[in-house]
């Protein structure tokens, strides 16, 4: 087993990341593995769209391109790169490889790719329009590519943490069993997998940030043998990495304390932030534990068709605009309803307003049918015959759109024995991985220890939570997550008994009525909520105005409440 530090980099968040990202980090400083996250719900969708044209495409063509530009700086460095940029095709994406590695002069390049989570033959049958089924691997694929001497390992839809965790097992020869140490690595690449939302990106106290966000840049860590590592940046790039950076983004899209994978259960209960220098944060004492029974599989259909008009309502009598709109609307569809038509009014306007735009509120149609000839005329035909019929001021925001496929996201379980994860190696072998040890029942977990509560007597103002609490918040199916942490001991005695499920739900009146779950992370002095089936059908069903309910947490945060004086004056920056 090696001893040595494995410095790991990431150079993509998703699949439309800084292009520039992997020649940044392959100049910025030393590395040994370079990472890269192209896949999402919504990415298997457009690129299960791609493969219905195209049998040959299905995979991230970005990454082909980037590597066209920095193949030969990895190899002449020494940095393997590991990615799932082959989505759907992670075969056809490894051979494009090889022929770029030939016409570059460099067909030395050792290529290897990771098979097996493709389910779609097995699911489509008595599921119309699915276009995509994977079952979500693990990272021992990876560790048999590297074991093997592969320079490059191309996946398919394995966990994001995974190619982390796959790297680092590698590196340092663990075992299938070694749980504590694959949860550290899978807590890392959890830090790691989103790219620059780990050194300031989407960061709640971004004016802090010495110099401004600018361009922030790509996180590295630095992994231990034991799964501990130092999660930090190259020198000169920008942003930051701070304890609350890395708590902010380990928040991101997780639910209870048992953070479930293919390979490891991993408890967030149990991990340790702490500073080690600047731009520099330590993160130890990760428990691990085995994984569950079954596999998560992400199905991805079409749903139908999907189309919006806005109408702009200015000035006065906002709401009696809206009505008559929604009448009109109504009365001109007559028997020719489509399945859902959903509308929201923005009140964006604001009196005795000094320009127009300041002076409007948006009306916002949303129509959903699998007739798009019924979309067309609810969200455009009608919208342009009532233009001179309706509402004083008639407009909509654009002109008229054709509708537009939408998708369904169901997440499924299958079992890891009916799952053929393949690796295929440099040398053309194929190298069968075995399932992960049997799980065993998992005792209930303890009760998280509170802090002591604040003084009730203290004086308080009313402000908004963001003055402080930081959030993060994001999208899994058809819930969302909003993880929410306190800034110091103080507010995290006062959160901590302060935003409770009852008081979410009367912050975010959206959730009222939904099935919420609350997670106490002391370690964090965090919070995190799990709000389910506030998206729908996912992200691709665009069910709200903020589809990935990336904003949710910062609408939490500009919520007002009664708030100790004390914590106020500590953070007096915030909240203006």
């Amino acid at each position: 087993m090696s001893e040595s530090i494995l410095r790991v980099g990431n150079a993509s968040g998703f699949y439309g990341d800084r292009f520039d990202a992997v020649r940044e980090m392959l100049t910025g400083g030393p590395l040994d593995v370079l990472t890269g996250d192209y896949l999402a719900e919504l990415t298997m969708l457009i690129l299960g769209r791609d493969r219905l044209a195209d049998p040959g495409a299905g995979y991230a063509k970005t990454f082909l391109r980037q590597m066209e530009e920095s193949l030969g700086l990895a190899l002449d460095r020494g940095v393997r790169v590991v990615v799932n940029a082959g989505g759907l095709n992670p075969a056809g994406l490894a051979e494009k490889l090889r022929e770029l590695a030939a016409t570059l002069g460099l067909g030395h390049a050792r290529i290897a790719h990771v098979e097996g989570d493709d389910m779609l033959a097995a699911l489509q049958a008595g599921r119309p329009g699915v276009l995509a089924a994977n079952a979500y691997l693990g990272g021992w694929g990876i560790t048999a590519c590297l074991d093997a001497g592969a320079d490059i390992v191309v996946t398919g839809r394995v966990t994001d943490a995974a190619l982390v965790s796959g790297a680092a097992a590698a590196h340092f020869g663990w075992a299938r069993d070694d749980w504590d140490r694959l949860a550290g690595a899978v807590a890392v690449g959890h830090v790691l997998e989103c790219g620059t939302q780990a050194t300031g990106g989407n960061y709640s106290f971004f004016r802090e940030i010495p110099g401004g966000l600018g361009r922030p840049g790509f996180p590295l860590a630095e992994i231990h043998a034991d799964g501990s590592a130092v999660v930090t940046k190259h020198d000169g790039t920008g942003g930051a990495v701070t304890v609350e950076t890395v708590t902010a983004q380990l928040l991101y899209e997780t639910g209870p304390a048992r953070y479930a994978g293919p390979d490891v259960t991993t408890r967030l209960d149990t991990v340790r932030l702490e500073p080690d220098g600047p731009d520099r944060v330590r993160i130890s004492g990760v428990r691990g534990e085995a994984p569950p029974p079954t596999l998560k599989v992400g199905v991805n259909r079409l749903g139908g068709w999907l189309g919006e008009t806005v109408f702009v309502l200015t000035g006065l009598d906002i709401e009696a605009k809206a009505e008559l709109t929604r009448r009109q609307l109504a009365a001109e569809l007559g028997k020719q309803q489509p399945a859902e038509l959903h509308w929201t009014l923005a009140r964006t306007d604001h009196a005795d307003a000094a320009g127009e735009e300041e002076a409007s509120a948006l009306l916002r149609l949303v129509v959903r049918d699998q007739d798009p000839k019924l979309v067309r005329r609810a969200t455009a035909t009608v919208p342009v015959e009532l233009a001179l019929a309706g509402y004083p001021g008639f407009h909509v925001a654009g002109l008229p759109q054709k509708p537009s496929p939408y998708g369904v996201f169901e997440a499924l379980t299958a079992d890891p024995a009916e799952v053929r994860h393949t690796a295929l190696l440099p040398d053309g072998r194929r190298a069968e991985i075995p399932p992960a040890p049997v799980s065993r029942a998992l005792e209930a977990l303890p009760e998280p220890e509170l802090p002591e509560p604040p003084d009730a007597s203290a004086r308080t103002r009313h402000a908004p939570l963001g003055a402080v609490a930081g959030a993060r918040s994001g999208d899994k199916g058809g819930s969302a997550n909003i993880g929410v942490w306190a800034r110091d001991d103080a507010g995290w005695r006062w959160l901590a008994h302060t935003l409770t499920v009852a008081r979410l739900r009367e912050l975010l009146p959206e959730t009222a009525e939904l099935t919420v779950t609350r997670t106490v992370l002391p370690n964090l002095r965090a919070l995190n909520f799990t709000v389910e089936g506030i998206l729908g059908d996912g992200v691709a069903a665009r069910a709200r105005f903020d589809p990935q309910a990336k904003a949710l947490g910062e609408w939490l945060r500009s919520r007002h409440l009664d708030i100790p004086e004390a914590l106020l004056n500590s953070n007096p920056k915030e909240g203006r």
